[in-house]
């Protein structure tokens, strides 16, 4: 579980578009420029995956969701087909991030 004021996990499961809490990631990123409330596009290079397949990134911006959590710098990566949060990101923005089994 992720937690700041409320917890990711609540905050996400009222969303219609599913976000991934990604270990793996370095950014949040997403590839629905719809999802934007505020977005600068400006090329940034690439994102590298773990197939070894890249994503190029046009710029990033905030989210917000139906429950008004707001997730600030996210980059658009062209052709991306999942939500990503990362994990070391949410870290670095003093989120708590607990684990249960």
């Amino acid at each position: 579980m992720v937690q700041r004021k409320k917890s990711i996990k609540e905050c996400l499961a009222t969303s219609q578009r599913k976000w991934y809490l990604d270990s793996g990631c370095s950014r949040h990123m997403t590839g629905d420029t719809s999802m934007f409330i505020d977005f600068s596009r400006k090329e940034r290079g690439f994102v590298s995956y773990g197939d070894n397949h890249q994503g190029k990134i046009l710029g990033k911006g905030v989210v917000r969701n139906p429950s008004k959590t707001t997730i600030k710098e996210v980059m658009l990566v062209d052709e991306l087909k999942h939500n990503l949060l990362s994990i070391s990101q949410l870290c670095d923005n003093g989120f708590t991030i607990t684990f249960n089994t």
